[in-house]
């Protein structure tokens, strides 16, 4: 058995980064994981539980493809949990393909950090145990590197959507800064109509008002 763990720092704030990780596949950084589908999601006493089921590719040597197989895509199972009051979001995952054999179990947790509270914190640990065929613990060694080079595409990635979520709320905030000045620039124009109107309304009363008199 095999165990990787890693620490990486975010100069994020936890909301961002949260939001991001939802976000995070697919991704041109990380194409190993091809897509996610919720199987469920509650909410237990203000705290999101998500249970998702990943689809990815798992790329072995040829000498391990011959041992185990090689699927055209690989299944896990992720469940999570958001506690937006204590800004704490884990996700833990076990794959579901070539489960009689190989276990890979990965914990990861997003924290404030403890010195400071602008940045995030990322707790990663994976658990590696291969049973039951030939080359066992180099077949773990084998994994875990993989873990750990996903790993480091993984956090790439994550930054690649946190640039992308501020990229929409700077184009949200700018749509919404130019339809302002639209309905203020309506708003001036029908107000300027309006007025317009009532004078001309106004001269033509009096027009009148001066005939009457005469």
């Amino acid at each position: 058995m095999k165990i990787w763990t890693s620490e990486h720092v975010f100069n994020h704030p936890w909301e961002t980064v949260a939001q991001a990780a939802w976000r995070k596949y697919p991704n041109p950084i990380n194409t190993a994981v091809i897509g996610t589908d919720v199987v469920e999601r509650r909410v237990v006493d203000g705290v999101l539980h998500t249970h998702r089921l990943v689809s990815s590719k798992w790329y072995f040597p040829q000498w391990a493809q011959k041992l185990i197989g090689s699927p055209n895509v690989c299944y896990a199972s992720e469940k999570s949990t958001v506690d937006p009051k204590e800004r704490l979001m884990t996700l833990k995952t076990i794959n579901l393909t070539f489960g009689s054999f190989l276990s890979v179990y990965e914990t990861l947790s997003y924290v404030p950090h403890p010195t400071d509270p602008s940045k995030t914190l990322l707790k990663q640990e994976a658990t590696v145990q291969v049973e039951g065929v030939p080359l066992n613990r180099y077949m773990e060694d084998v994994l875990t590197k993989n873990i750990s080079t996903n790993a480091g595409k993984g956090r790439q990635g994550l930054e690649w959507v946190i640039g992308k979520l501020n990229a929409e709320m700077k184009e949200l905030a700018n749509s919404a800064a130019s339809s302002t000045n639209e309905i203020l620039t309506q708003t001036k124009k029908s107000l300027d109509d309006i007025t317009d109107q009532a004078r001309k309304s106004m001269d033509e009363l009096s027009a009148t008002a001066q005939k009457i008199h005469i």
